[in-house]
């Protein structure tokens, strides 16, 4: 579907999301190569929407797998509808073929994906939080696009859907998994790409909110706190000062204080922040 990296930046920005040359020629190397695209940044910073706009470009399901602590193998392939095979098997009309039918197959993400191939975006997210045992079994299914249903046999993509991987970076990744992916890191915008963002994200916002909230936002990374908050927070500072009917950061320090819960989301970076608002504040 594209041609260059310039295609891919006008697709993306034609959605809303406003990309870098980066991420533009990451996702241009993974539609052509075929390859997974393994994005790691802070979070906040748009790997998941990088995922759901593709899904809107490419008019394609966004097939979404939440990893977290302890996931296993079925809950993200498949299982089977155990409550529908016991009533058919106490029918006593049934034989193992009955039993595991497809009808019974519950498809969970990854079983989706493959089924739907090029009709879907498959969004593995935050893998960092999965176990490294999921890391392998994700490596096995990702290297061929296959799955093997003992009761069915295997089932394959016959076009691979496209596979965006995110990663918070909360531990390493399995290094035979990342070797198989394009790999991007999502840093957090710049100033004039930051209050493009927010001008987008919330048009309620005026633009001389959205270029203090950028600068104050841009400080307060600045400040070494345990969760720097991300663009999606800087959204959501920038509406709740609009709410609030703060004309601009600086202007109304007081409802600034009042509405920085909205861009800090821990109680040791809060109290730090509080203190230090008017210097961030007027830089």
């Amino acid at each position: 579907m594209f041609q260059d990296a310039d295609a891919v930046y006008a697709a993306l920005d034609g959605v809303g999301y406003l990309p870098d040359r980066g991420i533009a020629t990451s996702v241009l190397l993974a539609t052509r190569l075929r390859r997974p695209l393994l994005v790691e940044g802070e979070p906040g910073v748009g790997k998941t929407e990088l995922a759901k706009a593709l899904a809107e470009v490419f008019r394609a399901d966004l097939v979404r797998l939440q990893c977290f602590e302890g996931i296993e193998a079925s809950e993200a392939l498949y299982e089977w509808d155990w409550r529908r095979q016991l009533l058919v098997a106490r029918s006593g009309e049934s034989d193992a073929a009955t039993v595991y039918a497809p009808d019974f197959l519950l498809e969970r993400p990854l079983l989706r994906a493959l089924r739907h191939g090029e009709r879907t975006v498959l969004l593995i997210d935050e893998l960092d939080r999965a176990d490294d045992e999921f890391d392998a079994f994700l490596l096995e299914m990702l290297s061929d696009f296959t799955v093997t249903i003992p009761e069915l046999g295997t089932i394959a993509a016959d076009v691979p859907p496209l596979v965006v991987i995110t990663s918070n970076r909360t531990r390493e990744l399995h290094d035979a998994l990342t070797r198989r992916c394009l790999y991007h890191w999502i840093d957090y915008p710049g100033l004039e790409r930051e209050v493009e963002i927010i001008a987008r994200r919330a048009p309620e916002v005026s633009r001389a909110l959205a270029e203090s909230v950028a600068h104050a936002v841009a400080r307060l990374r600045g400040l070494d706190l345990i969760k720097p908050p991300g663009a999606a927070e800087a959204i959501d500072w920038a509406r709740s000062l609009a709410i609030v009917g703060a004309g601009s950061a600086p202007e109304s320090p007081a409802l600034a204080a009042e509405t920085i819960g909205a861009a800090v989301k821990n109680h040791d970076d809060l109290r730090r922040v509080r203190a230090a608002l008017p210097q961030l504040l007027h830089g």
